[in-house]
């Protein structure tokens, strides 16, 4: 990969991203408001440090905007002027968003019609099992664009989405981790209850959410039907399903989900 790939921001996610682009790409750079965080970040992956925002625009091929939304507008306004410049030549600067609520359109009004990927990645793409569905403006080249989905599948799988479906992906993969986190946590709470230890709890628990994940990913079959291979008649498992169902387990999640989604809508 010969492109300079650079990103603003060293917090989680844009480290998550890095860390899969040092797998792939010879040229990495990185700068952050906190400079000692994007010194170790830089130390750990092998980058450089640029010492601006605007330098990073002005060197890089790809730069992820790993940044807070709120915080967006301004740095798209700082770099601005020199994401129009290079434009109009024939080394346009690609930037890939991450940031809830910004859509393409959005960007494109401040840094004008460069070419944008929009992403939504989540929490898991940190040990490179995460859910990575983008958008790309039409002014991406094919070169880039292959070279964005390169460095992309390091952190997890990658799935071309139309925009609109973005905010649905943000309710789903975006959120959904922390609602296992919290799925798993009140399992390891039943296995306490039930005498065992937290550590061993907290572990099964943990390691039974992976195989019953893994089951549907590699057999194919649809989870009410392995659900029902674990459910035998008058046997513990109805006995807990149907104490889930009267607490409306399923419309729960299913309401949270939306709900995620909804507040996503009204930030875009």
């Amino acid at each position: 990969m010969n492109m300079i790939i650079a990103c603003i921001g060293s917090g989680n996610m844009g480290s998550a991203l890095m860390n899969g682009a040092m797998k792939v790409a010879a040229r990495i750079g990185v700068t952050d408001t906190d400079k000692g965080k994007a010194e170790r970040l830089a130390e750990r992956i092998g980058a450089c440090v640029y010492g601006s925002n605007t330098e990073v625009v002005q060197k890089a091929d790809i730069v992820f905007l790993a940044i807070k939304p709120q915080k967006l507008q301004v740095l798209l306004e700082e770099i601005a002027p020199i994401i129009k410049k290079r434009s109009e030549s024939v080394y346009p600067v690609t930037l890939i968003s991450m940031a809830a609520g910004w859509s393409i359109v959005r960007i494109q009004g401040i840094v004008g019609k460069a070419p944008v990927i929009r992403i939504m990645p989540n929490m898991p793409a940190l040990i490179g099992k995460g859910v990575i569905a983008f958008t790309p403006s039409p002014e991406v080249s094919d070169e880039t664009l292959e070279e964005s989905r390169c460095i992309l599948s390091q952190s997890g799988i990658v799935e071309r989405l139309e925009e609109q479906y973005l905010n649905a992906v943000t309710g789903l993969s975006g959120s959904g981790p922390a609602f296992v986190y919290l799925f798993i946590e009140a399992l390891a709470d039943g296995g306490v209850r039930a005498g065992l230890t937290r550590e061993k709890a907290l572990y099964y628990a943990a390691q039974t959410v992976m195989g019953s994940a893994a089951m549907v990913l590699e057999t194919g079959k649809h989870p009410a039907e392995l659900k029902d291979m674990v459910t035998s008649p008058a046997g513990t498992t109805i006995a807990g399903i149907t104490v889930l169902e009267s607490g409306a387990f399923r419309g729960s999640v299913i309401n949270a989900v939306h709900e995620a989604f909804k507040i996503a809508e009204e930030l875009d």
